[in-house]
């Protein structure tokens, strides 16, 4: 479509949005939860038009516009404030620690529900000869475990490698995250396949005795990697399980409440994405001796599991829950 009738097709919404961020000026508490709601769905979407203004029309005065009110708008979603160095590291000290805490009983649903499948079907191939006939032809399967496994993180330079790893699990994590929306079905399905899948990887090589080799690749990346898939898998549920079991609250209510604190979490997951997918491009796939990067791969683990549970139990003794505009 042409400038003008982008212009026209979208007007009314960013004047909506303009609208609700004068309202909520520095308190987000002075909109409705459905305002709330309605405001962090126009801001995302408005955010994609500038992108997409900028590339298509390369108008100043309209990505000007367009820049002005995401800004604005991003200060009320992320804090009501402007999205300084000081908001980030409240937001990574306290919001998503909190978010995380607050969600850890889902957290630990979403584990079993990726971790159990893995070792049940690890332990089944490594320990039937007819299941590991079952998953490929011979030649594929000597294949996969002696080259192809451990090419496959030296399959393009490392940097490039690290920025493709790291957009897939993004992706993964956001759908785990809003197929949650459904009743938590679809979410527990993803978990259940991609364990599954580590299950079968896993069990491949410790049929013929190369368990150390699938553990000295996986690890590195891997603990951080999953642990972020399962706390993306935890936010889903505790999203669809909101929609069946909303409290005292209404539905729409429940779900706008629980959204805010769902994004946040989504969003505090894609450093942890970045350290994940920087260790697979640099580490899993380089010279370095296996213990050295299973330890890297095992110190990056103990930050983030330290990290969320120190500060996501202060924060919930400060009666903070994660929620995005939170005050």
């Amino acid at each position: 479509m042409d400038v003008d009738t982008f212009l026209t097709t979208n007007q009314s919404s960013w004047d909506r949005l303009s609208s609700l961020v004068g309202r909520a000026g520095r308190r987000v508490h002075r909109l409705s939860p459905s305002e709330l709601e309605e405001l962090v769905s126009l801001y995302e979407r408005t955010a994609t038009q500038l992108s997409y203004a900028r590339t298509t029309y390369r108008d100043p005065a309209l990505t000007a516009t367009l820049s002005s009110l995401v800004a604005r708008a991003g200060a009320v979603v992320y804090g009501s404030r402007p999205r300084t160095l000081r908001a980030l590291g409240q937001f990574f000290a306290v919001t998503f620690p909190a978010a995380v805490w607050y969600s850890r009983r889902f957290v630990l649903a979403s584990a079993a529900l990726l971790l159990v499948p893995a070792f049940v079907v690890g332990l089944w191939i490594a320990n039937s000869p007819r299941a590991v006939e079952a998953t490929g032809p011979k030649a594929v399967r000597e294949a996969y475990v002696n080259q192809d496994f451990e090419q496959y993180y030296r399959s393009a330079p490392a940097s490039e490698f690290a920025s493709h790893v790291f957009t897939n699990n993004v992706q993964v994590s956001i759908y785990a995250f809003a197929a949650g929306i459904a009743f938590c079905l679809p979410t527990a399905f993803i978990l259940m396949f991609n364990g599954a899948g580590v299950g079968v990887a896993g069990g491949l090589f410790a049929s013929v005795g190369q368990q150390g080799k699938f553990w000295g690749l996986i690890l590195p990346h891997g603990l951080l990697e999953l642990s972020a898939v399962i706390i993306a898998g935890g936010a889903g549920l505790r999203l669809g399980w909101t929609l069946i079991d909303p409290g005292d609250r209404t539905r729409r209510d429940a779900l706008a409440d629980e959204g805010r604190r769902a994004l946040a979490i989504v969003a505090g997951l894609v450093v942890v994405f970045l350290a994940a997918g920087t260790i697979e491009g640099f580490v899993t796939g380089s010279s370095l001796p296996t213990w050295a990067r299973v330890g890297i791969g095992a110190l990056g683990e103990t930050v983030l599991l330290s990290w969320l549970v120190l500060r996501g139990r202060a924060a919930a003794a400060r009666g903070l829950t994660g929620a995005l505009g939170e005050t």
